[in-house]
């Protein structure tokens, strides 16, 4: 049975503003009885260089879709990363959790001969160790919300991962888990400003919060000179083409028991069905194309607080020169660690429940490396 701090996250307030997200206040610790769990992809370099990014995002959003799926009803935070992702549950629900990472390392495995590490651990042992995990709740509408991390605890754990720490080893058997709603078919966006820039700016262990909030809120000022603060994907939403770059994996991940042949030709017959719904604005049994759109614009993650400030801009150079001068000082004054990758496209990854709802999440990153890529940078 569900303990009472299971509700922990459903009753937490969320925040409206993301500007306030860079002050400590807004954030609330996850209690003690909670277990943190994170992922990543081992060599996810490697694979972008032989030009599967797509498959790299698609898997890294598969565990958050998994435990979706898995936890059903329950409200619980996560953030994608790019090359992996973190979240945290319940104790209540922690044998579920372990159980759905096992089945995800091995069907990953086995479908793309991709390792993906993945570890859980309590959280009172990360504040055993003099950090803590904090969360806000972010809403991007009345329907969609991300959750955003401080405290330093999720970076400890993802260091223990890699040094295979508290790892939660792959099941004997390759059983899919339940995948439903992830999708992969929007063209890549292009920028309109001149780059996509994939940044991340994370504050030195002894930086003080205030110190950090200054430097996120001038961050936040000079993205907030580009049209619609630097967002990537489009007002009016991105272009859907046939086939799509994601159709080969998108077709692996979610064929279960399915034959790949007959998976495949399943997901391209409703890839082409959308084709026509979204280009010719076909409004079919209630579904409004431009509608679905403009929400997809609204609710996707294209900067995110997850231990540090972590972006993905369409940037002018301009700006982009003056964001990396500013980082440039505070790195020499020892007060953060930064890393940036430039690109020319963006790329979505999402979760759709219910394409009648507005409560799809879209995973926004760099086309060619984003923040993996940045990461690689990170002084």
């Amino acid at each position: 049975m569900a303990q009472p701090d299971s509700r922990f996250y459903e009753e937490l307030p969320r925040v409206n503003d993301f500007d306030l997200l860079a002050r400590p206040e807004c954030f609330v610790s996850l209690p003690e009885d909670w277990v943190v769990g994170c992922t990543d992809i081992v060599d996810s370099s490697g694979l972008i260089a032989e030009g599967q990014y797509r498959t790299v995002n698609m898997v890294s959003a598969a565990v958050i879709t998994a435990m979706i799926n898995t936890l059903s009803q329950q409200a619980f935070p996560y953030v994608f990363a790019g090359d992996g992702a973190s979240f945290a549950v319940p104790r209540a629900f922690e044998q579920e959790a372990r159980a759905t990472l096992a089945r995800l390392r091995a069907w990953v495995d086995r479908e793309f001969s991709i390792t993906l590490r993945a570890a859980m651990l309590p959280v009172k042992w990360i504040r055993d160790e003099g950090f803590d995990v904090s969360v806000a709740r972010y809403a991007v509408g009345p329907d969609a919300d991300y959750a955003m991390f401080n405290g330093g605890g999720l970076a400890w754990a993802e260091q223990q991962m890699k040094q295979g720490g508290f790892e939660v080893p792959a099941a004997v058997e390759a059983e899919p888990p339940d995948l439903t709603g992830l999708s992969c078919r929007w063209n890549n966006m292009k920028s309109r400003n001149g780059v996509i820039l994939s940044l991340l700016i994370l504050p030195r262990d002894h930086t003080r919060h205030q110190d950090f909030a200054m430097i996120a809120d001038e961050v936040l000022a000079m993205s907030g000179e580009l049209a619609r603060n630097g967002h990537p994907v489009p007002e009016t939403g991105p272009d859907l083409g046939f086939p799509t770059a994601g159709f080969r994996a998108e077709a692996r991940l979610l064929r279960r028991e399915t034959p790949t042949l007959v998976a495949s030709c399943a997901l391209a017959l409703r890839t082409v069905m959308a084709w026509v719904i979204f280009n010719f604005r076909l409004k079919v049994r209630g579904f409004d194309p431009e509608h679905y759109r403009r929400i997809l614009s609204r609710n996707a993650d294209y900067r995110k607080f997850d231990d540090g400030l972590k972006m993905t801009l369409d940037c002018s150079p301009d700006i982009r020169d003056r964001l990396l001068e500013r980082l440039k000082a505070a790195r020499t004054d020892g007060l953060i660690r930064f890393g940036w990758h430039e690109q020319e496209e963006a790329v979505l990854t999402c979760i759709v429940p219910s394409a009648f709802s507005d409560d799809h999440i879209h995973f926004v990153d760099g086309a060619a490396g984003g923040y993996t890529e940045a990461a690689r940078t990170l002084s």
